[in-house]
């Protein structure tokens, strides 16, 4: 098995009334978690991995541990460029093995954010690599990307057709009142204007920040047309939350090979939850 781009995979997921859960991985561990379950319940899956994790991991380790995973697994696996920004960085992860991208130019103008996507779908279109980009701009924290709540800002629908059009992307990440990191009360989301992207856009659409999102809203947001939905925060603190009580519990403890297998065994459960609230179980 390989690494490969998710313009199939959501296309399908868009045909089949689900979504392809994006997970962010940062090491080994993080990887085997999410692939082995994935496999085991026979779901599309997509490794998300931002500029920080690349940093932190590598990217040849990450690329290689990925496509080993795949392999051993038996499971055609996505690693995606989750928030990248500057062309050159892109361009060269795309050589390296990558087949899916997305470009963030939501901190930019319109025509300046129409431009860098633009930049990176000509390139990317070499070596068929699916591309996702962003309108609107979510609010909160991801990786070292900050956004005060006050610069947060809805995806248009009538400018999101003309987005589409103009940029050639394969997805479309819309800020529907999601955001990044952790929520400070219930988030809502906005299905009214889920539906009117809906109308203008025929790609699918994806969802950030879905931790913290109730499932209700998150299986509602499927039924509109999200293909796609991001989950980073809850499977860090289940991760890290099971790190601690295994510390508490063995305050001498010293071997990694004991106290980071809860928090895989955490990181785990969390994984499979998210699996069936996007439908995509059995769906490979």
């Amino acid at each position: 098995m390989y690494l490969i781009s998710n313009r199939e995979m959501l296309k399908k997921a868009q045909r089949g009334g689900y979504a392809v859960p994006a997970f962010n991985v940062h090491n080994l561990e993080t990887v085997q978690v999410v692939v082995e379950t994935a496999a085991a319940l026979s779901s599309p899956v997509i490794l998300a991995g931002t500029p920080g994790t690349f940093i932190y991991a590598g990217l040849e380790y990450m690329v290689s541990i990925c496509r080993e995973a795949a392999h051993i697994n038996h499971l055609p696996v996505v690693l995606h460029l989750d928030h990248h920004e500057e062309y050159d960085d892109i361009c060269h992860k795309v050589q390296s093995g990558i087949r899916s991208v997305m470009i963030d130019g939501s901190h930019l103008s319109f025509e300046q954010n129409i431009e860098a996507v633009s930049r990176v779908v000509r390139f990317c279109q070499n070596y068929d690599v699916s591309v996702e980009a962003e309108l609107g701009r979510l609010g909160g924290q991801e990786d070292d990307l900050a956004v005060d709540s006050k610069d947060s800002f809805y995806t248009d629908p009538m400018a999101a057709k003309e987005y589409v059009s103009r940029t050639g992307i394969d997805s479309l990440a819309v800020a529907i009142g999601s955001a990044h990191g952790l929520y400070h009360g219930e988030p809502h989301l906005d299905f009214d204007r889920l539906a009117a992207i809906r109308q203008q856009v025929d790609i699918p659409l994806v969802l950030h920040g879905a931790s913290g999102i109730p499932e209700e809203q998150v299986r509602r947001a499927i039924n509109f047309g999200i293909c796609k939905v991001n989950v980073a925060t809850d499977l860090k603190i289940a991760f890290a939350d099971a790190v601690k009580a295994y510390f508490t519990e063995h305050p001498d403890a010293n071997d990694p090979r004991k106290y980071i297998t809860p928090g895989k065994e955490a990181m785990r459960k969390v994984v499979e939850t998210k699996i069936h609230i996007c439908g995509s179980a059995g769906m490979m």
